[in-house]
Order: C-alpha cells, then sequence, then structure tokens
C-alpha cells in the first residue's frame, strides 16, 4: 500500500503562484511513476502532468510552458509549481501514483484562481 498526501492548495488571484505537494509513504518502492490530475466541477478528471522515476516528464497541453512537475526522492515527495495560474485552472488537484499493478490516490486538494 501507498499513502498519498498533499498540501498546497488554496485561493490566488490569476496571475499568481501556487506550490502543490505530495509526500508518498508506505510501499513506495513499487512506485514507478507519478503524476497530478485535477477535476473541475462537472466535468472529468484529467491528467496535468507525470514524472517517471527517471525523471521524464509530460504536460497537459492547456499548462504547459506555465506548471513544472519535479520529484525529491529522498523526501518521497512530488511537486507541481505552478505559475500565471488562470481562472479555468480551478479544480481540486489530486496526486497520482502507479504501483505495477495498481494505482494511487491522494484526498485532493483544493486550487481556486480568482479573476
Amino acid at each position: 500500500q501507498v499513502q498519498l498526501v498533499e498540501s498546497g492548495g488554496g485561493l490566488v488571484q490569476a496571475g499568481g503562484s501556487l506550490r502543490l505537494s505530495c509526500a508518498a509513504s508506505g510501499s513506495i518502492f513499487s512506485i514507478n511513476a507519478m503524476g497530478w490530475y485535477r477535476q473541475a466541477p462537472g466535468k472529468q478528471r484529467e491528467l496535468v502532468a507525470h514524472i517517471t522515476n527517471g525523471g521524464s516528464t509530460n504536460y497537459a497541453t492547456s499548462v504547459k510552458g506555465r506548471f513544472t512537475i519535479s520529484r525529491d526522492n529522498v523526501e518521497n515527495t512530488v511537486y507541481l509549481q505552478m505559475n500565471s495560474l488562470k481562472p479555468e485552472d480551478t479544480a481540486v488537484y489530486y496526486c497520482h501514483a502507479n504501483g505495477p499493478a495498481v494505482g494511487y490516490w491522494g484526498q485532493g486538494t483544493q486550487v481556486t484562481v480568482s479573476s
């Protein structure tokens, strides 16, 4: 089992920045990649950014150039630096970890961007 705890969400004005953190614990040796997803009201959950154990990253087109995903393997933590935030970035952001046969989700953290 892997436990994921997110933090760092909040309310910010358009153009502002936030950094989300996701701390992993438990059977972390089984994780091969981690990512951030988001879900806005009335919409499906979507991938925001993804990072492999080797450090390869990919981003949703809507956040490229504004968001950066990174990981600290010593602290077992993944970060999402979000700059130039827009009202359409408002959503609950979820951390996700890929195991060999199962995925794990955090509880989510609310990000609200006011115009």
